[in-house]
C-alpha cells in the first residue's frame, strides 16, 4: 500500500477518516493503545446510556416493563435481531438476539444434526475454537454415537490457515453438518463462506458458521449465500460488553423446523402466556430462543447497533482493512528482522479484522507491550493478535503503538518478562 510509517502520514489519515468522530463515542483510557477489540470491544457512551435507560424502565415500570417503555423487554430480542440483520445480510425474520455462542450452537445442532443412514458425521476443522468443538462432541454423544468416530476435522497444512481443498476433503457423503468459523481466531483468516456453502450444499451437507470474529467487522450476505445457520457473540466488534447476549441466524427455508431445544420464549408471542403444555413455535428465528431474555446483558446492544446504523458496516470494513493492512506492512518492513512472522493472509478478501503475529516469545512480548500501554491479545502457544477497531482506533495511535513494538523487539525488552501466559490470555 506504500505506507511511509511516519507521524505526518498518520495525521493525514486521521484528517481524512470519515469515521474519526466515532472515537469520541467510546471510553478510551488515556495513554493506552487498545488493540484487543477482537476479544472485547470498548464501552461506548450510547451503550452505557442504553443500560441506564433499561435500568430506568425497571425502576419506573416494574413488571410492566415487559410491555411498556421505549424498549419493551418482551420483544427486545426480536427488535434487536431486526437491526442486526443488515450487518450479516439476513432478513429480519432470520435473526434473533439471544443466548451465547455455545448455547446457540447447541440449539442449532440439536435442531439440524439428525444422523440418519450413512450421514452420521459432523465436519469441523482442527483450528476451531475449543468451545465449538466441545459442543459438537456433546451433541454427537447425546445421539448415542462416538465423537472420536463421528467428528472429523479438516487438517491445516501450515497450522494456522485452511484452504477450500482442506475443507473439501472432510465433506464426504457421510457428513450431515459442516460447522466452521467465518474467521479463524488464531490467524485472522477469513474463509470464503459463499464458496464453502455452495460446495457443501452440492454434496447434501447443511452448513453453519461461527461469526464471532467477523460480525461487526466484516459484512456478509448469509441469506443470499444460502448459509443454513450461524451463531455469534456480541462482545467483540459489536461492543456489547463482557458476556453480553449473543445471537443466531437461521435461513428462512428452515423456519418450519421444530427447535431441538424447546423453551417458552420460542413460543408464538400470542400464545406464550396461555401456559399450555403444547408448544406453538414462533414463525422466525425467535422460535429458537430458549429462556427468558437477559435484558441487562442485552441492553448495551441498543446503543451499539445505533452506532453501526450511523457508521455503516461497509465503511467500517474499509477502514478496518486499511488499518490491518498498515500493521501487516509495518511487520513485513520493520519487524520480520526480529523473528516476528505475520500468519494472517495478505489479500483483503482473505483477512478478517485482526492481524496475527507468530514469535517463539509471544507471551513475553505481550507482557512487554502492556507495560508500554499497548493492549494486545495472546493465543497459545506463540500468537500475538492485534486488532484495530474502526470505530475508535486512530491512525496516530496505530503509528505510536507500532513504533513502540519496534522498540520492544529491537531492544529485546520482552526478555525481562516470563514467556508464560497469564490465567486469562
Amino acid at each position: 500500500m506504500g505506507f511511509t510509517f511516519d507521524l505526518n502520514e498518520a495525521e493525514q489519515f486521521d484528517e481524512k477518516d470519515v469515521l474519526a468522530a466515532f472515537r469520541d463515542e467510546f471510553y478510551i483510557k488515556k495513554g493506552q493503545y487498545y488493540l484487543d477489540g477482537n476479544s472485547l470491544g470498548l464501552l461506548s457512551k450510547k451503550a452505557e446510556q442504553a443500560v441506564m435507560d433499561l435500568l430506568g424502565s425497571w425502576r419506573k415500570y416494574g413488571i410492566e416493563g415487559w410491555m411498556e417503555g421505549e424498549h419493551p423487554w418482551f420483544t427486545l430480542s426480536e427488535s434487536l435481531g431486526d437491526k442486526t440483520a443488515p450487518l450479516i445480510g439476513a432478513k429480519p425474520s432470520e435473526v434473533i438476539v439471544t443466548g451465547s455462542i455455545t448455547v446457540n450452537l447447541h440449539q442449532m445442532l440439536s435442531t439440524f444434526y439428525q444422523p440418519e443412514g450413512k450421514r452420521t458425521k459432523i465436519a469441523a476443522d482442527e483450528l476451531n475454537f475449543p468451545s465449538d468443538i466441545y459442543a459438537l462432541q456433546s451433541q454427537i454423544s447425546l445421539k448415542g454415537l462416538n465423537p472420536e468416530e463421528q467428528l472429523i476435522k479438516a487438517a491445516s497444512e501450515d497450522g494456522v490457515t485452511l484452504t477450500v481443498e482442506d475443507i473439501d476433503r472432510v465433506c464426504t457423503d457421510e457428513v450431515a453438518v459442516l460447522l466452521l468459523p467465518s474467521v479463524l481466531y488464531r490467524s485472522g483468516q477469513l474463509l470464503p463462506i459463499k464458496e464453502i456453502t455452495k460446495r457443501a450444499h452440492e454434496k447434501g451437507i447443511l452448513v453453519g458458521f461461527d461469526l464471532a470474529h467477523s460480525i461487526g467487522a466484516v459484512p456478509h450476505q448469509l441469506h443470499d449465500w444460502g448459509v443454513d445457520f450461524a451463531v455469534w457473540c456480541n462482545y467483540k466488534y459489536m461492543n456489547n460488553g463482557p458476556g453480553g447476549t449473543g445471537g443466531l441466524y437461521i435461513h428462512e427455508k428452515h423456519h418450519d423446523h421444530m427447535p431441538g431445544l424447546k423453551g417458552w420464549f420460542g413460543s408464538d408471542k400470542e400464545k406464550q402466556f396461555d401456559m399450555a403444555h403444547t408448544f406453538t413455535k414462533a414463525d422466525g428465528a425467535g422460535a429458537y430462543q430458549i429462556g427468558t431474555p437477559n435484558i441487562l446483558s442485552t441492553a448495551p446492544l441498543i446503543g451499539s447497533l445505533a452506532l453501526f446504523e450511523e457508521a455503516g458496516i461497509e465503511k467500517l470494513r474499509e477502514k478496518s482493512l486499511h488499518q490491518t493492512g498498515y500493521i501487516a506492512a509495518f511487520v513485513e518492513k520493520e519487524l520480520q528482522q526480529f523473528g516476528m512472522k505475520k500468519v494472517t493472509p495478505s489479500a483483503d478478501e482473505d483477512r478478517g479484522g485482526h492481524i496475527a503475529l507468530q514469535h517463539p516469545y509471544a507471551a513475553g512480548i505481550c507482557k512487554a507491550m502492556k507495560a508500554e500501554g499497548i493492549i494486545p491479545d495472546f493465543r497459545a502457544p506463540d500468537i500475538i493478535r492485534l486488532a484495530p477497531a474502526a470505530f475508535y482506533t486512530s491512525y496516530k495511535d496505530l503509528y505510536e503503538a507500532m513504533q513502540l513494538i519496534r522498540r520492544i523487539m529491537k531492544e529485546e525488552t520482552y526478555k525481562h518478562y516470563s514467556n508464560e501466559r497469564n490465567v486469562i490470555a
